[in-house]
């Protein structure tokens, strides 16, 4: 079964949608759909979290990678297939070409982090590492189907691969009929392609948003423009929607079906994460808080219920560490100043003295000596430390204020 037509870039139909999760049935997980007592108390209406993070692989992806591996001709189906992707499009091609007994090679960038190469070779795949950034990894797979006959497996631009994930849209409808806004990240395009495509031809009324990083957000200058443009340079940590130019098949869509775009900065992003982590005890990848990421920076925007598709949690452990670090000071739960003391014994005790006061968790002392600013006595102290959020943070500089020290810009 495929979904292919003649034209490759005339738009599906709520029927190809309906196929593929036929197609899905019994591969793909129907993913939980959990409720958020501190989201709904922000948002001031139910917010709800489609867990595609706990979807296998740990990502929506092996949803259209299965339907379209699945729609190949025999004749495709023997040459094999070929991918590029640093992580959740590898993992997601690499089980679904195992199910349906199909050679997979995938190309993954050299730096691509351990876990996701691990897991990629253990679903079944052949790994090829390749270059540093994902368009010289992605030159590398289109040169090998090319040479070798192998079909290229896009990410996002192709009709299956929307039609596999726009299933997420119908189980949303099925399991929040209830639903009035629908958040989810944007790379490329496909997820938010299909949702938009499944929910809006069966709930017009529901509105569909889109949500992009900052630094890598394509979609409001394409939009605006009427055509994919590319973004120069696109920086997030949020790499599962790390991508330069939407594809010209979900744009399509997105464009007809999608309510809106909003773009979220890096602060809010590991905000988001961190959120998930602590709140819904639930390990998510920067892009799939995207959604939540949004919540956060303006929870009286959207009408809720409101379902926030946490599309991925395929984080690197590594990564993990460098962004709670990063969300807990966008919390306010590190403070990290800098002050002048007389450089006489007892001098740190006094000053450690008053955060004790303060409960304030001392993380890392420096002490300087020897900087030509300093006056003769004097010392600088750098003080990192674990507070409690903003509102300790701002007692802990009034403590230091009210012992008669100098806060440092």
């Amino acid at each position: 079964m495929s979904f292919r037509r003649p034209d490759p870039l005339h738009p599906l139909i709520l029927d190809d949608v309906r196929g593929a999760q036929k197609m899905l049935s019994g591969v793909a997980r129907v993913t939980a759909m959990e409720g958020s007592r501190y989201l709904s108390s922000l948002v001031g209406a139910p917010v709800h979290l489609k867990c595609e993070n706990l979807q296998r692989t740990g990502s929506f992806k092996l949803r259209g990678a299965y339907v379209r591996i699945a729609g190949l001709r025999p004749e495709q189906r023997a040459a094999g297939v070929v991918a590029a992707s640093a992580g959740n499009h590898a993992q997601g091609v690499a089980l679904a070409s195992a199910l349906l007994g199909v050679h997979s090679t995938v190309f993954m960038p050299v730096g691509a982090p351990l876990p996701k190469v691990a897991a990629t070779r253990e679903y079944g795949a052949e790994v090829r590492m390749h270059g540093h950034v994902v368009d010289e990894t992605l030159a590398a797979a289109e040169e090998y189907a090319a040479e070798t006959g192998a079909v290229f497996i896009h990410p996002f631009d192709h009709p299956d691969i929307i039609a596999g994930q726009g299933t997420v849209g119908l189980e949303i409808l099925e399991q929040c009929p209830e639903v009035r806004t629908i958040l989810v990240g944007v790379g490329g395009g496909g997820l938010a392609a299909g949702i938009g495509l499944a929910v809006k031809s069966v709930r017009p009324d529901v509105k569909v948003i889109g949500v992009q990083a900052e630094g890598a957000a394509a979609y409001p200058p394409s939009l605006a423009a009427g055509h994919p443009v590319a973004v120069e340079s696109p920086a997030t940590m949020a790499d599962g929607i790390k991508v330069g130019r939407p594809g010209d098949v979900p744009f399509a869509l997105v464009r007809e079906y999608v309510d809106g775009i909003r773009t979220v900065s890096e602060d809010a992003l590991s905000s988001a994460l961190l959120l998930c982590l602590e709140r819904a005890k639930l390990v998510v990848e920067p892009a799939g808080a995207s959604p939540v990421a949004a919540l956060l920076s303006d929870p009286t925007a959207f009408q809720g219920p409101v379902v926030a598709v946490l599309s991925g949690g395929n984080v690197d452990p590594l990564l993990m560490q460098r962004i709670l670090r990063h969300g807990m000071a966008a919390g306010g739960r590190y403070l990290s100043l800098r002050l002048r003391v007389t450089d006489r014994p007892g001098a740190l005790a006094t000053l450690l003295a008053v955060l004790t006061v303060v409960d304030a968790n001392v993380l890392d002392v420096s002490h300087v000596r020897t900087d030509p600013r300093l006056g003769l006595t004097e010392a600088e102290v750098e003080l990192h430390l674990e507070t409690k959020g903003p509102e300790h943070c701002r007692e802990v500089e009034a403590a230091l204020q009210d012992a008669g020290y100098v806060v440092l810009p």
